[in-house]
């Protein structure tokens, strides 16, 4: 049984995007492309709330991309589930960039062999590789990798291939010359898949940010409801 009244916060990259889910109706917003997560968050997530004419009391599930992404970004999608969670009681769930570009690549339709690609600046992208099919299977676990390398890895070992993701749109010539590989072009952040990954049971929600410089902020993993 689906999750009724969730709502979504998607922060990882440059984007900044929300989607809410009730028993009627799912609804996914672009609230910015340029990274102004502080300015946009707070009164994108109201005014959705408003046109569901829902409070934030009314939510049963807050769904975060936990990451891999920009630092910036994710702090602040993170603190915002966090502060939402612990004053209306919702179950908070994490997910992360790397599945949600997988299952937003299945839901358009995309099947075989796929690869998440987030750009992660420093001349470096963080990838995980899927099976899609019925189901998403894990294939890989999330990795930091030269985009070069990526390429390379995928051009040579001659299987068919699906990129998606910011990283790929940064890169695109690199991506585009893989001779077997397909490039898969999202136009929007897919947090309606957060919201179809919102049964998961809430728990501890912990950010994923891959690389030492980044894990060592003093940011707290806190628990879901």
């Amino acid at each position: 049984m689906g999750v009724v009244r969730a709502l979504a916060i998607e922060t990882a990259t440059t984007a900044c995007a929300i989607g809410l889910v009730d028993a009627e109706r799912a609804e996914a917003r672009l609230l910015a492309a340029d990274r102004r997560h502080v300015e946009v968050l707070a009164v994108g997530i109201e005014s959705l709330l408003a046109d569901f004419a829902l409070r934030p009391g009314d939510l049963g599930r807050i769904v975060v991309d936990r990451g891999p992404g920009l630092f910036t970004g994710l702090r602040v999608g993170l603190a915002t589930a966090f502060a939402l969670a612990d004053a209306t009681g919702a179950g908070l769930v994490g997910v992360t960039s790397l599945e949600l570009l997988a299952h937003g690549a299945r839901d358009a339709g995309v099947r075989g062999r796929f690869v998440a690609v987030v750009d992660g600046r420093r001349g470096e992208v963080f990838t995980q590789s899927f099976e899609l099919d019925e189901v998403v299977t894990v294939l890989s676990a999330p990795a930091v990798e030269r985009p070069r390398d990526v390429v390379i890895a995928w051009a040579t070992n001659g299987v068919a291939v699906t990129f998606a993701g910011d990283g790929v749109a940064r890169y695109d010539a690199d991506f585009a010359a893989v001779p077997n590989g397909t490039v898969h072009r999202l136009t929007v952040p897919p947090v309606l898949c957060a919201l179809a990954l919102a049964s998961r049971e809430p728990g501890p929600v912990t950010p994923l940010y891959l690389r030492e410089a980044d894990a060592v902020a003093n940011f707290t993993t806190r628990d879901g409801a």
